[in-house]
Parts: C-alpha cells; structure tokens; sequence
C-alpha cells in the first residue's frame, strides 16, 4: 500500500518499533524491526515494489546471468556516495558481498554458500562466480545479503560497524541509545535526495501495542509498526489515523531444540531430553494446539492459521499444494507420549518474548499442551536477550518467527539446513538437505514447485519448527503523514514520507 497524497519539506517522523532491533550490522542482524530500521539507511543491491517484482536500487539493471547458471553480472549505479562520503564502486561491493558470506557469525552465510568467487572486472561492474546454479542469488541481493556497507568504515571500526553504520540510503545514523531511540538525518549526498522530505526519522522500541497506540493519539509519534489486532480495531475508529496493511511472506511458530548444543551454524550434538530424542514427543506436542482457537482467542481471527514454510504470497505458491494443517488431538498426543515411553507430564521451558501478544501465544499454548501430558513453564524475555539464549541453545521451546522472503528457500535454507546460519533448532536431516540442495539449483518453476512441496512436507514431519500462523501486516499512521509505503516484505518504508501540505 502506497500513501501518495503531497508532503512539505522538513520535520522529523516517528516510528514506534515491536522490539528492539538487534545490530545495525547487515552481516549479523536477524529482526524485521531492523530490516525496517536498515530500509531508511542501508539500500540493496536490488529491492522489492508494491508488486513483489524485484527491481534495481544500487544496482543498475538486473543481473545477467550465463547459460551455464554459474556466472552473474551485476552493473552498478555510478555516481553513489556512502553517507561517510566515501563513493561506491565494484570493489566496495566485492568487499561487502565477502564479509556477508566469511564473517563469523554471519547470518548471511547460507544465503551466500553457493558464492565461490566475487570480482570487480570494471569500475561498476561485478562479476560473482558460483559453484553451482542458484535460483534463489537475486532475492538474496534484494534483502540483507544485498546491502552494500562502506568500506572505509569497515576497516575504521570492523566488528563495531554496528555502531557506526554507513551505507548508502536517504538516511544516515546519527545515534543509537540502547532500548529508547535510534535517530537517523537526511543525507545531503544521497542519490535521490530530492524525493526525501523528512529532516530526521527516530525509531523508538515500544514492545507493547496499547502502548503505540496510545502514543499515535497523543501524537507523541506518527507511525506504529506491528500493530496488533486488538489494536487495529481500535484504531479503526479513530479519524486521526489511518491504516496500512499487506499479506505476510512469513511465518510464526514454535521452535524446538533438538541439537543445538554449541550454538546457532555450529555442527550439531546430542540433547537429553524427550522433546529431541524422540519425534513422537515433538508430534504430540503439535498435535496438542489448536490453530484456530489460538487465532481466535490471541488475534480476534485477523491472522492465518499455517503450519509450512511457504507462504501463499510466495513466488511459487500457487504450484505448491496447500498444506492441510493438522488438527488438534489429544488422544492421539497421549497415546504417541506412551508409545514414546516418556514420563509425564513432560516438562518444557518455553521462552517468549515480553510482548503481551507473545505472552498469550505462550498462556494459550500452555493450557492446550496441558491437557495433552505436558508441563510448560513459561519464560518472558526481551527480544534481543530471546535471540541470544536461543542463538546459543540455552532453551527447550521458544517463539520463532521470520518475517518472509519472496523464493522459498529464503524461509527454509537458513534455518532447517544442517549448520544453516540461523539454525538454531540444531536440525540435521539428510533428505531435508538433499531438497533444500534440488531447489536452489532447479530453474524450471515446475519442478521447483514439486521439489518444494516435498520439502514442506519433510519440514513438517521433523516436527522441529512448528508453523502455526502467519501475522498480516498492519501499521497505523496519522493522517497528518504521506509517504509512507507498506508491501509484502512487511517493511515500513518512508523515504518519501512527510507531513501533509
């Protein structure tokens, strides 16, 4: 949804963040509220329009590619400048492309994987080699793995860059207080200033959605991302605001700990305890909630029951047969419990985030599961502490969400390939693998439908990340704002947003 009433020049917007954002580092960050933070400052080699086409932002056409799948080319814009001043050229790219896919740590290395080799072979125009055809490179480049850092700042501050971030983008950092507030400012140097009305844009974490909403009416702040349902109803009423919303390329769910021992991409281990020894444990734990009575009792039906990887907004949904969601069956839960030869009631420690939205997944869950021979102890966390503690293995059970990407394999390598960069459930399945391997390098969209059909299915037979909806996305404005543009990624982009003339 695109907002295109006119705006006046200056002033500064906003933005009330969910949580907040984890490091203003490209190479390492993992949250949608930093992908959002990132879209005001950090641009991509390609990005997305209202439409969910990728189309060209650093770069200055769509890649070419040979024959043979293994060679890509990629021509730049000239004329651009990071917001240190220093001006982007091929070997900036080279630089940034090899720090996404070496850095330790890097939650961008599965993405980049198949990248063998990356080269400036002129000014603006960069070659990347790969070991074997893959479909899915050009929407890696139009998310995270895309994003062109400033080399000068890079070696000044190294693993600090999320400190001090410099990219090119209509906005440039200027500070960051842990918890209250990231400020950003216009920058003059930007290719496409004349389209940025706004002086300065803040991004300030407010974890709970009553809250946003309460600070829109007060217009203590203009723009309120993630918006529950309770709330949009609410805002709804009111003629002060108005709402913008799209369909979700992402999932929410529950992960599970079957093998993360030594942290998020390292080798996995063994863990003692029935939810990872046996599957039959993990099955009956799915089989004990209901999807629809969660939808209903926690987001008033405003979101979608799921239990898959692959959204119906996804580029090849349409040939992926829609999954039929398992229901609810305590029964049959208990009796696999049994099978198992697991003791009950089986006790897990759940950790969810500090969100009141969160907190009723968690209390929902926690009952179902109850009548099913399970023990759930809920454990409330801040977001960014939440990722740490499940980076690092130390849980059994926690809220595990992804805000999507157009090409599947952008919601499934990452995280249930063995030793994926976000791999924090320590999954390791060979066939799993073995389709994820078949999909990035299958070009024909049929073969790639059916390829990812079956991969669906083996991800849900794991019953390791258990899908149980996908949000919509709804922000909240004041009318007083124009600009703003919300697609399917789930990002708020104000570039071209301002206060009404």
């Amino acid at each position: 949804m695109t907002d295109t009433r006119p705006v006046r020049d200056g002033g500064t917007l906003t933005v009330a963040l969910a949580s907040d954002p984890d490091k203003l580092d490209p190479s390492l960050a993992q949250t949608l509220v930093g992908r959002t933070v990132f879209s005001s400052m950090c641009e991509k080699l390609y990005d997305i329009d209202e439409h969910g086409a990728v189309v060209p932002q650093l770069a200055a056409a769509l890649p070419k590619t040979s024959k043979d799948g293994l060679t890509v080319t990629v021509q730049l814009r000239d004329g651009l400048k990071f917001s240190d001043g220093t001006s982007l050229d091929a070997r900036s790219v080279v630089t940034s492309l090899l720090r996404h896919r070496d850095l330790p740590g890097s939650a961008r290395a599965t993405e980049l994987a198949p990248l063998k080799s990356v080269a400036a072979t002129g000014p603006y125009t960069v070659e990347l080699k790969l070991r074997q055809p893959y479909t899915p490179l050009i929407g890696v480049l139009a998310d995270r793995s895309g994003m062109v850092m400033s080399p000068t700042a890079l070696k000044k501050y190294g693993k600090n860059f999320t400190n001090h971030p410099s990219c090119v983008g209509p906005f440039t950092f200027v500070e960051r207080v842990g918890g209250d507030r990231i400020v950003l400012k216009k920058d003059p140097d930007y290719y496409d200033a004349d389209k940025v009305h706004l002086d300065r844009l803040i991004y300030k974490p407010i974890p709970d959605g009553s809250v946003r909403l309460a600070n829109l009416r007060s217009g203590d702040i203009q723009v309120g991302d993630q918006m529950t349902p309770v709330d949009v109803r609410s805002a709804l009423t009111e003629s002060k605001l108005q709402l913008f919303n799209s369909p979700s390329l992402g999932y929410q769910g529950i992960g599970l700990n079957v093998g993360n021992v030594k942290g998020t991409g390292e080798k996995p281990g063994k863990i003692d305890s029935p939810l990872a020894r046996d599957v039959r444990v993990r099955e009956a734990f799915e089989l004990s909630i209901d999807r629809d009575v969660l939808n209903k009792v926690v987001f008033q039906g405003m979101y979608e029951p799921a239990c898959g990887p692959v959204s119906p907004e996804s580029a090849i949904a349409p040939g992926v047969p829609a999954a039929q969601c398992p229901k609810r069956d305590v029964a049959k839960a208990r009796r696999l419990l049994k099978e198992a030869g697991v003791k009950t009631p089986v006790r897990i420690e759940f950790k969810v985030s500090t969100t009141p939205e969160s907190s009723r997944v968690g209390q929902v869950v926690q009952a179902m599961a109850k009548e099913a021979g399970f023990d759930i102890e809920l454990r409330p966390m801040e977001y960014a502490t939440l990722l740490d503690e499940t980076d690092a293995g130390h849980y059994d059970a926690f809220t595990s969400g992804w805000s999507g990407r157009l090409d599947p394999d952008g919601n499934i390598a990452s995280f249930l390939k063995t030793q994926g960069a976000m791999n924090a459930y320590g999954l390791s399945d060979p066939k799993i693998d073995q389709l994820i391997a078949q999909g990035r390098a299958e070009a024909d969209p049929v073969q790639r439908t059916k390829i990812y059909g079956e991969l669906s299915q083996s991800v849900r037979d794991a019953h390791t990340l258990i899908y149980l909806y996908r949000q919509k996305n709804y922000i909240v404005a004041t009318k007083s704002v124009s600009g703003i543009r919300v697609y399917g990624d789930g990002l708020v982009r104000v570039k071209t947003a301002g206060y009404t003339r």
